[in-house]
């Protein structure tokens, strides 16, 4: 696999919302970018209680994905327009599950959750129903945390390390969001390296 395109967002306004500001906006960049346990440098996040921190770093696409949606919508979809930091080149999100690690150049990365759409998103794809329609599609991008810091560019070689424990996939996730676990199903949530706040409603 390769790293197809790494970006960052600056501080924008959100459409249609008065006095809002937002970091969705994402734009590719050609040159190396240093990545930490916070997330890429220069890359803005202005809502931190919901983006951003250390289980929420990255947040990953995957072309097939991009493809799906380019067709889905009928239109070009320019590298960032999700609020997308990296796009992996030949990577189905559907196949991505809790735990599964990137190694991307000199970094190491751990997914920990799928993306949950919300209203920003909407605005930023300019159509009220794209929460219902990302929801639908079930096919989530995912949040990752730094494992190993270090540089990145687009065009370095990407390695899939899939998790070595039960399998919970990106559109599982989206599935189950919000919904109360128990038993099996919930030993199963809480093996995985989850993120600590979907961790913390689990065992509420």
């Amino acid at each position: 696999m390769k790293l197809l395109a790494v970006c960052i967002g600056a501080v924008r306004p959100t459409p249609g919302r008065k006095a809002a500001k937002t970091g969705i906006f994402k734009e590719p960049v050609d040159h190396p970018v240093l990545v930490d346990s916070e997330g890429l440098a220069g890359d803005r996040i202005v809502d931190r209680k919901h983006h951003g921190g250390p289980d929420q770093a990255v947040y990953l696409e995957g072309s097939i994905d991009l493809d799906w949606w380019k067709t889905e919508l009928d239109m070009e979809l320019p590298f960032g327009t999700f609020g997308e930091n990296l796009v992996v080149g030949g990577l189905d999100n559907r196949q991505v599950a809790v735990g599964d690690r990137f190694e991307i150049g000199e970094i190491l990365l751990e997914v920990t959750s799928a993306r949950m759409p919300c209203a920003t998103f909407s605005a930023r794809m300019d159509d009220r129903m794209f929460v219902k329609r990302y929801t639908r599609a079930a096919r989530p991008g995912a949040y990752a945390r730094v494992i190993r810091e270090g540089s990145i560019r687009a065009g370095d070689h990407v390695q899939h390390i899939p998790f070595g424990g039960e399998r919970i996939t990106m559109p599982e996730l989206m599935r189950t969001n919000g919904m109360t676990l128990e038993g099996a199903e919930l030993a199963r949530y809480l093996a995985a390296p989850i993120h600590h706040k979907l961790r913390a409603f689990l065992t509420r």
